[in-house]
């Protein structure tokens, strides 16, 4: 994408129309069909050449704006970063390498984060570190039981 080519045009439209494409009704659900996939991932899905990752991200903010649900956004950029810095799960002891994987898959997430969540995804991420999950623990989705303790719903 070193060429511009995701910023040119409508980028709502475009997004809208690919993601329309692959039979999907919103960015939300295209998203959440591949809950584990990267940002990433998911721009190189509805475009190689001219969708970015950060501009999917936008749009979901958005919806998630729409629909009230941004918390269950923010579970799931977690998961997302978490499948990523770590494939094989929350690691059993924290020493060097794999305390730099939680660390790097906490801050990605928090710097993700809206502004009017960060505060939660701090304590969030204190209480990952505080008291860790399980060994081999993988959220595989914004439900995830753990997650949903961590950071329910906002009661509308």
């Amino acid at each position: 994408m070193s060429d511009g080519r995701a910023w040119q045009g409508n980028v709502k439209v475009r997004l809208y129309e690919r993601v329309r494409e692959r039979g999907y009704d919103s960015l939300t659900a295209f998203a959440e069909a591949r809950p584990t996939a990267s940002l990433v991932a998911l721009a190189e899905e509805l475009g190689p050449d001219d969708v970015a990752g950060v501009q999917l991200f936008s749009g979901l903010v958005a919806e998630a704006e729409r629909n009230n649900q941004v918390t269950r956004m923010v579970r799931g950029q977690l998961v997302r970063e978490l499948s990523q810095h770590l494939p094989n799960g929350w690691p059993a002891v924290l020493d060097d390498a794999t305390r730099f994987d939680v660390a790097h898959a906490l801050g990605a997430w928090i710097a993700f984060t809206p502004e009017t969540h960060k505060e939660r995804a701090r304590q969030v991420r204190t209480s990952l570190l505080a008291t860790p999950p399980p060994p081999g623990w993988r959220p595989l989705g914004p439900d995830d039981e753990l997650l949903v303790s961590l950071l329910p719903d906002e009661q509308v």
